[in-house]
């Protein structure tokens, strides 16, 4: 029995089924659109914190787009987490137009630490708000953006609310390496299953994470995920996991950044804590690169030395996949012209597993804004979640 023709039509069920549960996942997700602002007189003390390491070149529009936010009640934190550069310039003039804004200075980073947990832990110590938004320095809020997500918290009893963002970055390699890394974490974490009780799928986002400040405290804050890479996603595992309500909605005209500036960048930018996402475990590495290599990158291969039956179904999952990166760029606004780059993308994305990996191991650890973090150390937080 030839297996090719075997192989090649479980490759086109394999990437008929990947897309249509993304595209009929993100139509069952709700847009923030849907939500109307909640009543100023109705709304609670929200605390904004923003962690900044060296974020001179973005932090000064995100932050003048959050003090811009239409809502009574904001108290914005931000944490200067020893940056090197201008930073801290920047803070000092925006609070000359702000001098409600609040800046908390670190110099030295603990034991037991990553940067980032450790500044968003110290600024939800200063917050008095009954509800927290984590966020990152370059994200660009619309004025109701707030007043939104709160009437969500508030009139359906949430303990935890994502939103996922625009990406505005220019570029069709760069976008089209961002549809891919989208669509892959969609089919993982499948966020329109977060707010089912029922499931097991959670999610967390960097740019947008908002969560009730009693149970924040309650599961132990950043504490718990102290030394994870991935630290917005395993908030929300933990949230989930506690049994806590979560759900995440689609912010696209509500939430924009520029999320990587080149390839380069988002290569650099994803090698750091690529290993964490398989839980720094090789064998869920390559298993990951198998399946990128049997799902993305045989059936072009196919499509060009094979023949007659297994050709063609070569050829059909090819074209399923450019119909789910078409539709990918579609949902979030991207240029059509950055489809064709797909058939590049899944070779960076094996680059990017293998090198991160392999990187991560022969430095036993990872470097992250120069700072060392031992993999023993990373993976004991592992076992706490």
């Amino acid at each position: 029995m030839d297996i090719l023709p075997i192989l090649a039509a479980s490759l086109v069920l394999s990437n008929l089924y990947a897309t249509l549960d993304i595209i009929l996942g993100l139509r069952k997700m709700r847009s923030l659109a849907e939500i109307s602002p909640l009543p100023e007189q109705e709304q609670p003390v929200v605390s904004i914190i923003v962690p900044a390491c060296n974020e001179a070149d973005t932090i000064e529009p995100a932050l003048r787009s959050i003090l811009a936010l239409a809502y009574a009640h904001l108290e914005v934190i931000v944490i200067n987490d020893r940056s090197t550069d201008r930073t801290g310039d920047v803070l000092r003039r925006i609070q000359l137009d702000h001098p409600g804004l609040q800046v908390l200075e670190i110099t030295e980073l603990p034991d037991g630490w990553l940067g980032k947990s450790h500044a968003l832990h110290q600024g939800a110590k200063a917050a008095t708000g009954e509800y927290l938004l984590f966020t990152d320095a370059d994200i660009l809020f619309e004025q109701t953006t707030v007043a939104r997500a709160m009437s969500l918290m508030v009139n359906e009893k949430l303990d935890h609310l994502a939103l996922i963002f625009r990406n505005i970055a220019r570029g069709l390699l760069l976008n089209a390496m961002m549809i891919d890394a989208g669509g892959g974490l969609f089919f993982l974490f499948k966020p329109w299953k977060a707010e089912d009780p029922k499931s097991r799928h959670f999610i967390g986002v960097g740019a947008f994470n908002m969560i009730r400040r009693s149970v924040y405290i309650q599961l132990g804050c950043h504490e718990t995920i102290r030394m994870h890479p991935i630290d917005d996603i395993m908030l929300g595992k933990i949230i989930k996991r506690s049994g806590f309500r979560q759900a995440c909605l689609s912010g696209y005209d509500f939430l924009s950044v520029r999320w990587y500036e080149s390839p380069g960048k988002m290569i650099q930018g994803l090698m750091k804590n690529i290993f964490a996402l398989y839980n720094f475990r090789v064998v869920y590495a390559l298993a990951a690169v198998l399946m990128i290599c049997l799902v993305t990158i045989l059936p072009v291969w196919g499509t060009l030395l094979a023949s007659g039956a297994a050709q063609s179904c070569f050829a059909l999952a090819a074209v399923i996949r450019l119909f789910s990166s078409a539709y990918g760029a579609l949902y979030t606004g991207t240029t059509l012209l950055a489809v064709p780059f797909s058939l590049l993308t899944p070779y960076v994305n094996v680059y990017i597993i293998i090198k991160g990996m392999l990187t991560t191991l022969a430095d036993n650890g990872i470097y992250w804004r120069g700072t060392h973090y031992p993999l023993d150390r990373l993976r004991e937080n592992r076992s706490l979640l």
